[in-house]
């Protein structure tokens, strides 16, 4: 049974785009392999993979690594039962479809990526982490301040890098209170989820379903008053729970951002927005416009780069002084790029596209959207994401396609953001967060405020029920 869980939750999975994009051509060849035995087969092999990346903390596995193995090897026995049929053009097309996707959603991330490890490197959030920290603010002042926070940098910066921040700053000034860190972290978590259910930008899963045009960017600011809910609600009612006082700020020095930070804060804006005009306007993959953007940080690391080189010369000629920049090296900030994440992605994308063309996602779509109905369905989305991830689970769901209006497509990103906020394990922030905070933020901390998360998750459909219909 529990199998059978786990081949639903992956296979309602990770879908960016669409599986009909080749369409017609390759639907008319494609044979439907679910009860035969290659398709047992592929659904085995992708089980066993996605079990040793649910294991990763534990085997010390790479969570790429089972994945990447699984998606060759579903594809190569995709690919020999189409040649004994003469049909190998039809799964070479699927094949390229799905890989052509993934690049888009590949360069988009490393991109994003790319900007955020030169932020870091640049001293933006550790300026940011230091304001907060200075300020003589009582613990549930920062509660609310470390909350609203989350919820407004991860629409822009994504729900992990805002929750790692504050957590951060949690850390920093409640390590006398580990009552106030862990009420904190889970409020981070819910906030940092919450606040990228909004935007295109705040979560992968938000992402995918932009880009796949099914929802246009101005739309899913319909989400902010629902996400704003589905934050609030829990955090209320931690409120009462949090001690009273004001921490003990400890000892450190001024952290200032160094030259070109603010430009880089600003450049990643542009990117943004020449990625939202290449969508939107000129009907251009959004990820070509982020790859410009990386143009316009790689022509401001070239002048980063000149004017070091410039002031570690006037300083060479003065013995024992030292220039007060560093070196800027684009490359280096691509390097730190979550890589096992990005392979990670193209695991699965593959995978679950190759169920999705073996027919298996047809059969689960018609059960989930025709029988149980597209409201239902999203809601079941939503809890499944809280044990899985919610990456896997949008990602099956774009590939199921099913017809939905408006309303029902928002209901379902919103579900798939902010339903892995009721357990530690359904996001990247609360897995991140435990790693972070291991001492205060567990697994069962999270747990015992799974009545609180599960109100706020509640009333979140039910405001946006109201207001988008």
């Amino acid at each position: 049974m529990r199998t059978t869980t786990f081949q639903i939750l992956s296979l309602n999975s990770l879908l960016l785009f669409s599986l009909s994009a080749s369409g017609a051509e390759i639907a008319q060849h494609r044979l439907d392999l679910t009860t035969h035995f290659s398709g047992y087969l592929v659904l085995g092999i992708f089980s066993i993979a996605y079990i040793l990346v649910f294991l990763e903390e534990k085997l010390h596995l790479h969570k790429s690594k089972p994945v990447l193995v699984a998606a060759g090897l579903i594809w190569a026995i995709i690919a020999f039962i189409y040649a004994q049929h003469d049909i190998s053009e039809t799964a070479n097309k699927a094949l390229k479809h799905h890989f052509l996707e993934y690049s888009e959603l590949f360069f988009f991330l490393m991109v994003a990526m790319t900007y955020i490890s030169a932020m870091i490197e640049r001293g933006v959030f550790e300026a940011l982490h230091y304001k907060l920290v200075s300020k003589n603010f009582s613990y549930r002042q920062l509660f609310w301040l470390t909350g609203a926070m989350a919820f407004m940098i991860s629409p822009v910066a994504d729900n992990l890098t805002a929750a790692l921040i504050m957590c951060t700053v949690v850390l920093t000034v409640g390590s006398s209170q580990p009552d106030f860190t862990a009420i904190s972290c889970v409020n981070i978590v819910v906030a940092a989820n919450a606040g990228g259910a909004f935007s295109p930008f705040g979560d992968i899963t938000t992402l995918m379903v932009w880009q796949k045009g099914i929802i246009e960017f101005s739309t899913f600011f319909k989400l902010f008053i629902p996400a704003i809910v589905n934050f609030l609600v829990p955090a209320a009612l931690m409120h009462f729970y949090l001690p009273k006082g004001h921490p003990e700020l400890p000892e450190e020095e001024d952290a200032a951002i160094k030259h070109g930070g603010i430009i880089i804060v600003l450049l990643f804006l542009a990117t943004i927005a020449t990625s939202i005009l290449f969508h939107q306007f000129l009907h251009i993959p959004a990820a070509f416009g982020m790859l410009m953007g990386l143009g316009y940080l790689k022509m401001f690391g070239y002048y980063l780069r000149l004017k070091f080189r410039q002031e570690r010369a006037s300083f060479d000629m003065i013995p024992g002084s030292e220039p007060s920049g560093s070196a800027f090296d684009v490359f280096s900030h691509i390097a730190k790029s979550e890589w096992d994440t990005l392979f990670f992605f193209y695991g699965v994308i593959m995978s679950v596209g190759g169920i999705g063309f073996i027919g298996y996602l047809s059969d689960i779509s018609a059960f989930m959207y025709d029988e149980l109905g597209a409201t239902t369905a999203n809601i079941m989305v939503g809890l499944l994401s809280a044990i899985i991830d919610n990456i896997p689970i949008m990602f099956a769901v774009l590939t199921m396609n099913p017809a939905m209006p408006e309303n029902q497509w928002l209901l379902v990103t919103l579900t798939a953001g902010v339903g892995g906020s009721l357990l530690s394990i359904g996001s990247a922030a609360g897995v991140a967060l435990m790693g972070q905070a291991r001492n205060s933020y567990t697994f069962l901390v999270h747990l015992k405020w799974f009545p609180a998360i599960a109100l706020g998750y509640l009333f979140s459909i039910y405001t946006h029920l109201m207001l988008n219909g």
